[in-house]
């Protein structure tokens, strides 16, 4: 009776034990592991510095829009630290435009923005237990639609720009599982080439000069 005593203490033990240890194991820390995020804000690209019209100063020089994307990244922390990669895919509205027969360009011809994938790294720092502030840097690629004289037709052509990436933001935990996040990103393309989609092979890869400045906000899910 008394050896049954003992087991019946020893189980009731384990029994308040595994969940507790459960409960722990799938509790997320703010700021680390793996996740995945919606993301939209404000996009604008300019002429740079090397094309900039500053003699019509009627000429715009940048088209803008609204971007819209999905991103995933895996954070790992060290007390207050956190440092990760990330990466991310956006489309962007924003395209050249005719306005009263004047074509506003900004230095790389008739175009709409299409897809800019992002790969890179962050390093941050919590400043509360439930707010982060980071920086970011790393490689991105864009391209941009290339539209016929008058601006109304897609051709089969597009820029395809490889540049790189620095921003600063700020995330918040809503719960251990939910962060939403607010950040600025500068981009710089240097170099571009003109893609075919059909069988012509791509052109001779030049020179350029574009500036890409983004406001985005992001709400995502941690695992």
């Amino acid at each position: 009776m008394k050896k049954m005593l003992i087991c019946v203490a020893a189980g009731t033990s384990m029994a308040s034990v595994v969940p507790a240890m459960a409960q722990d194991a799938v509790t997320v820390q703010p700021f680390s592991g793996f996740h995945v995020e919606a993301l939209a804000g404000y996009d604008v690209t300019k002429a740079g510095s090397s094309v900039d019209d500053d003699v019509d100063e009627d000429n715009d020089q940048s088209i803008d829009g609204f971007a819209l994307g999905i991103g995933a990244g895996y954070d790992f922390r060290f007390n207050n630290f956190v440092v990760g990669p990330e990466a991310e895919v956006t489309w962007s509205t924003a395209k050249t435009s005719f306005k009263d027969g004047d074509f506003e360009g900004f230095g790389l011809g008739n175009v709409k923005a299409n897809r800019d994938i992002y790969v890179g790294a962050r390093v941050g720092y919590v400043v509360t237990p439930t707010t982060m502030i980071y920086a970011k840097g790393g490689y991105t690629n864009a391209k941009f639609d290339v539209n016929n004289a008058s601006g109304t037709v897609e051709t089969n052509r597009d820029i395809d720009t490889d540049g790189w990436r620095i921003g600063a933001g700020v995330e918040q935990a809503i719960s251990k599982n939910v962060f939403a996040k607010v950040e600025y990103r500068y981009s710089n393309y240097k170099e571009g080439e003109l893609d075919y989609s059909n069988d012509f092979p791509d052109g001779d890869r030049f020179d350029l000069d574009l500036d890409r400045h983004q406001i985005m906000m992001g709400v995502g899910v941690r695992f």
